[in-house]
């Protein structure tokens, strides 16, 4: 960790709600403490510490033209009913408002997404059995 690292993780964790953060990394130890007031930090530092691995990517957000199928809540997306079954929906597949597109899994509960929207299926967003977040854009429609 270096100090402009240092800076921006306390800059983040100012804006946070969060009341406490202890980020580890190689034999660095950061830790960030919210104490009534001010913020208190506090860093142990190795003599040498090994350099911070390149952050990912981020995603590329989906096009703002169409309509965006939303996750309405957080689980494991899947296209399919079951395993051996075919998809529900197929990149060029028309959908009619209150179609099946897809299946969000959340406590060993199956949960039905049905499209709001007509259109015709512009892009599949997530890859089947991957988690999803609340609100994460699924599939895209062309309208």
């Amino acid at each position: 960790m270096d100090v402009q690292e240092i800076r921006q993780l306390i800059e983040i964790f100012e804006r946070s709600s969060l009341s406490e953060l202890v980020l580890e990394r190689g034999g660095a130890r950061l830790t960030l403490k919210r104490e009534g007031t001010p913020t208190a930090a506090s860093v142990n530092l190795p003599v040498a510490a090994p350099s911070p691995p390149a952050p990912a990517p981020a995603p590329s957000a989906p096009p703002t033209d169409g309509y965006t199928i939303k996750a309405p809540l957080v689980g494991t997306f899947y296209r399919r009913p079951a395993p051996n079954e075919d998809p529900y929906v197929e990149v060029g597949d028309r959908v009619e408002k209150g179609d099946i597109v897809c299946i969000i899994e959340a406590m060993k509960v199956m949960n039905e997404i049905k499209t709001d929207q007509a259109g015709i299926v512009e892009k599949i967003l997530v890859e089947d059995g991957k988690p999803v977040e609340y609100g994460q854009p699924l599939i895209l429609l062309r309208v």
